[in-house]
């Protein structure tokens, strides 16, 4: 009987130093970590990026006067973001597809900067032109296009607020339903869009069948209840 005890006694010591020794099985899962590249609204700018322009044009006051006249192709004036498609006939080094930089200027070779704010095509082609001929070219002959527009921004009480490529053609309706439409909170008739004419910005309350411009800011505000 003592033999058999102290056998049992002897089998289960066994029994909890394998158990003791054992790894678990399944390890826990690391933490995920918050990834600052992952603060992206979907379709539209970083949210920060959003956060700058929607604090940069609250200090604009809304104008009491008419709406801003509508420009047409051929007196739209240029900006940082647009992409141009420039060809200086003859002279494939000089052709290609520039972008307006921050400053408001396009970088070519030979001539290095040239002003593009607050020109049309037109204007920056004569003005490209004339810089060519001062020393490089005689009679050169410059043809300027939009590649790619400057985009817009939607901000305020829609579902995805951000910076949205332009699409010619386009209005207030059209540039809100591209942002996801209103959210509940949303004020339909409490839109403004601001627009910088001459590098000074102005605040207009507009109907949504006005059509929207590259550079445009349209804010839709939150209703009262």
């Amino acid at each position: 009987m003592r033999l058999r005890r102290l056998l049992v006694l002897c089998l289960a010591a066994l029994a909890l130093t394998a158990c003791a020794r054992e790894a678990p099985r399944y390890a826990m899962a690391p933490q995920a970590q918050p990834r600052s590249d992952l603060d992206m609204m979907m379709y539209g700018a970083p949210a920060a990026a959003s956060r700058t322009v929607r604090h940069a044009q609250r200090a604009v006051p809304v104008q009491s006067g008419p709406a801003p006249i509508v420009e047409d192709a051929g007196t739209y004036t240029l900006d940082s973001g647009d992409k141009l498609r420039i060809v200086v006939f003859g002279q494939d080094a000089l052709s290609n597809t520039y972008a307006v930089s921050a400053a408001g200027q396009v970088t070519m070779p030979l001539i290095g900067a040239v002003n593009a704010r607050g020109m049309t095509t037109q204007q920056l082609s004569q003005s490209i032109a004339g810089r060519l001929k001062q020393s490089f070219i005689r009679d050169p002959s410059v043809a300027v296009e939009v590649e790619t527009y400057r985009p817009f921004f939607v901000l305020g009480e829609v579902t995805y607020p951000g910076q949205y490529p332009y699409v010619p053609g386009m209005t207030v309706q059209n540039a809100v339903a591209i942002a996801g439409g209103f959210t509940p909170r949303a004020s339909k008739s409490r839109v403004t869009l601001t627009r910088t004419y001459n590098g000074v910005p102005a605040r207009y309350a507009l109907p949504m069948h006005y059509p929207v411009r590259p550079g445009d800011t349209l804010t839709v505000g939150e209703r009262w209840f």
